[in-house]
């Protein structure tokens, strides 16, 4: 092992974790579930690959020493993005963005302390559990049941305020629009480098699909809800977090305690409820102040 890779792990040593499994892909899933993080926020060394040995005899387990991800040039570049979109978004769209979020964050969390406090723990995380489920299943934006039909110019305009934005990063990027089978308008971004769009966990595009929505719903009546997507990541982050709620909901079945998870934003948060709805042996709720809430996984004791 070379010198700059010794430094490296003596940084993360605090956070890594041994784990041992019949298969390697059994230790890397056991990882996962142990850190709370997606298979995109992983990184390990195998220690030992395992053996099945012959007829069960000299079987070796497989073992992997693992980490949770931290890339500060991956943070530094996601900084430059985010920037960039500030600089090329227009100053009045920029101001609502931020009086929105001000206005909306005592909205949804000074609701709760508004209610009658419950008698027992165990009716409480039911009943907040709903509760969370709920709230976090209504648009982050307007509220409106139905979706308006979403006019040329509309797409017009939403497009213009991308191509702006990526240019002024420097992107070349082509842009595919149309409406979706919901109604919704789907805008799907094809270049190279697309990781930038993207960012870490995906936060960099939301913050672009946010702001993009903001110019969609001054362009008509009625609401407009924008989906921007690129190398099909919305599908994939999907599958990973639908995979680590069902890993998590295993652990918490086997050892019987509550686990918590990263921290997530609204959408990211109600895949993982949405995974666990239908297992009647755990339940799900949220913790903490946005934007670092989680999702907590508890045992529902019979």
């Amino acid at each position: 092992m070379d010198i700059g890779r010794e430094n490296i792990m003596e940084g993360r040593r605090t956070e890594e974790i041994t784990v041992s499994a019949k298969t390697l892909d059994d230790a890397i899933t056991e990882a996962l579930v142990q850190l709370g993080v997606t298979s995109d926020r992983l990184e390990y060394d195998v220690i030992e690959k395992g053996s099945p040995g012959f007829l069960g005899i000299g079987m070796k387990q497989a073992v992997i020493r693992a980490w949770k991800k931290e890339d500060p040039q991956e943070e530094t570049v996601d900084e430059i993005a985010e920037e960039l979109i500030k600089e090329a978004v227009p100053s009045d769209i920029t101001l609502d963005v931020k009086e929105e979020k001000e206005s909306k964050k005592p909205g949804r969390e000074n609701r709760e302390p508004k209610k009658a406090p419950q008698k027992t723990g165990k009716k409480e995380t039911k009943k907040e559990s709903k509760k969370e489920n709920k709230s976090e299943d209504k648009p982050a934006i307007k509220r409106e049941t139905e979706l308006a039909k979403v006019e040329d110019v509309t797409i017009s305009e939403c497009e213009k305020f991308l191509h702006s934005v990526l240019e002024a990063m420097h992107m070349d990027v082509e842009l595919h629009s149309e409406v979706d089978e919901e109604g919704a308008l789907a805008i799907d971004m094809k270049g190279d480098n697309m990781g930038i769009l993207i960012g870490k966990r995906g936060q960099t595009l939301d913050s672009l699909q946010y702001l993009t929505n903001r110019v969609a719903n001054k362009m008509q009546a009625g609401y407009v809800r924008v989906k921007l997507d690129t190398e099909d990541y919305r599908r994939r982050r999907k599958e990973t977090l639908e995979n680590l709620a069902k890993n998590i909901a295993h652990k918490v079945k086997r050892t019987r305690k509550p686990v918590t998870l990263e921290p997530m934003n609204p959408y990211e948060r109600r895949i993982i409820h949405s995974a666990l709805q239908g297992d009647k042996n755990v339940t799900t709720h949220s913790e903490g102040e946005e934007p670092y809430r989680r999702v907590v996984v508890t045992l529902v004791r019979k």
